[in-house]
């Protein structure tokens, strides 16, 4: 654990994720390193099925959300660069991070904190407003992907670039999308969740290059991806619109 003193919210995270399954805390479990935060020690389950070491426990981020992070710091994407950005189901700490920089947007139908409830489908904003666009598991959830590709195209600057990502089965050569699949047992089959609408494969960065994006996909470090917790096989892909 780590050296620190505890503090009660973790101390109160570790009581109840052990309630639930004190599996999670064996002699086997690695101590992580949060990149956000800078916790290290023991990360707990998230989601159903739980996912084991999926969340910090001091500040609460997911694996996406601290490969987002590792990605925005590669990118030197933060507060003071006069950018406009458009960010779909913002990061707690990315809101904290940009909160005072006025080209920053947020956009989320169930967050309080989001400043927008904006249609990925149908963007009010006019073309080329935003240097760049952020969306990590959206897109999944849209009736529409190709329109929204669209309008993420529309609404960038030339030369401005998207961050996306989705959850992808890399098993799989094309994205599973039935009409069919309609029920929530279905699509929590099919899809992996009862909200999600298909399940991207390897020819998500293609459907990205059809929409008339260039397309750079990152991928962390093998032994970063261990020791932060960053989800296997995880991926955010940069879109970039033709200058």
């Amino acid at each position: 654990m780590s050296a620190k003193p505890m503090s009660m919210k973790v101390a109160t995270r570790y009581a109840i994720a052990a309630l639930r399954d004190y599996r999670q805390f064996g002699s086997r479990q690695l101590e992580r390193d949060c990149p956000i935060c800078g916790f290290h020690g023991i990360f707990v389950a998230a989601a159903r099925p739980p996912r084991w070491n999926s969340r910090c426990p001091s500040c609460d981020s997911r694996e996406r959300h601290r490969l987002a992070h590792l990605l925005y710091q590669k990118l030197g994407i933060g507060p003071g660069q006069n950018l406009a950005v458009l960010h779909f189901a913002p990061e707690v700490f990315m809101i904290e991070r940009m909160k005072n920089d006025p080209g920053y947007v947020t956009s989320d139908p169930k967050m309080a904190y989001a400043k927008l409830n904006e249609d990925i489908q149908a963007i009010s904003f006019g073309d080329e407003a935003f240097d760049l666009v952020i969306a990590h598991h959206v897109l999944e959830h849209v009736p529409d992907d190709a329109k929204a590709f669209s309008e993420i195209r529309r609404v960038l600057k030339p030369g401005g670039r998207a961050i996306l990502s989705v959850p992808q089965n890399w098993a799989r050569e094309t994205t599973v999308q039935e009409p069919s699949i309609t029920g929530r047992r279905e699509r929590a089959a099919a899809y992996g969740a009862i909200d999600h609408l298909r399940y991207y494969g390897r020819d998500f960065a293609d459907k990205l290059r059809l929409a008339g994006f260039a397309v750079e996909t990152y991928r962390p470090e093998p032994l970063d991806e261990m020791r932060m917790s960053l989800g296997f096989d995880d991926a955010i892909h940069i879109a970039t619109k033709p200058a």
